[in-house]
């Protein structure tokens, strides 16, 4: 896919893994629209990255959804690339239980309705333009479950089956339909140092652009990539293995 002078939306824009896209998309001189919900994230992105546009807006909030597909057909109406990198993690022991469903939906509603709402509300701009793209990120833990973010998991196995069906109902049109299946990112997702140990920042961020240039559809990295191309057997072994490891982490069995 050619990836200069477009109109992107990235949810999540202003931090982690959804401000790499966006410099890296902004140096392929791209406008960059980034929403966020903290003011904090987007007054420290826009010091760092000038020419960041940005909109605030809790995303798990189906009215707040409907404001800015408002504002971006009044103020950014060229928009032709939605990225969807907006989430949350959580660990959640099922053992014991101490959140009401409101807690737990936001997971859901962040991390899987924001991506299929917000896709459908701009999914006739981005079929209109001559190279648009819907490019949702959902997580290598789609393969290999983690049983200690269990809502995070299945929120991302929805991304993951609604991108593969996006894909095939659009295959007759110009518009490309990618999946980001991050492994383990060195970002604050889930909480600071979580994720220390994974993959360097901005060398995942090249690599995924590389293969956006690439029109690769399911892109990986690292470790997610090693998983896509393990059989089922291999990667059920797996996530039994990782959850042996984790599930007597004193942390997570208060969670």
């Amino acid at each position: 896919m050619q990836l200069d002078n477009h109109h992107v939306l990235i949810t999540g824009g202003t931090s982690g893994i959804g401000l790499a896209f966006a410099k890296r998309f902004i140096k392929h001189g791209s406008e960059v629209l980034a929403v966020d919900y903290s003011q904090e994230n987007i007054d420290r992105a826009t010091a760092e990255v000038p020419a960041l546009k940005t909109y605030k807006a809790d995303l798990s909030n189906a009215e707040a959804r409907q404001q800015l597909a408002d504002w971006v057909a009044d103020n950014f109406s060229d928009l032709d690339i939605i990225l969807n990198d907006a989430g949350i993690q959580h660990w959640v022991n099922f053992n014991h239980l101490t959140h009401d469903w409101a807690w737990y939906h936001q997971e859901l509603a962040i991390n899987l309705e924001a991506q299929l709402h917000l896709t459908l509300l701009f999914l006739p701009m981005i079929t209109a333009a001559p190279n648009g793209a819907v490019i949702n990120v959902s997580s290598g833990l789609v393969i290999n479950p983690g049983a200690w973010v269990p809502i995070y998991a299945a929120s991302k196995a929805g991304v993951h089956a609604f991108t593969e069906t996006l894909r095939l109902q659009l295959e007759d049109l110009p518009t490309h339909v990618f999946e980001i299946l991050p492994p383990a990112v060195d970002t604050s997702l889930g909480g600071e140092s979580i994720h220390s140990y994974g993959s360097n920042l901005d060398e995942f961020a090249d690599a995924v652009f590389d293969q956006l240039l690439n029109d690769e559809p399911e892109i990986t990295f690292s470790t997610s990539q090693e998983q896509l191309h393990a059989d089922k057997k291999a990667n059920q072994q797996q996530t039994v293995a990782n959850w042996h490891l984790f599930k007597d982490n004193p942390t997570f069995k208060n969670a």
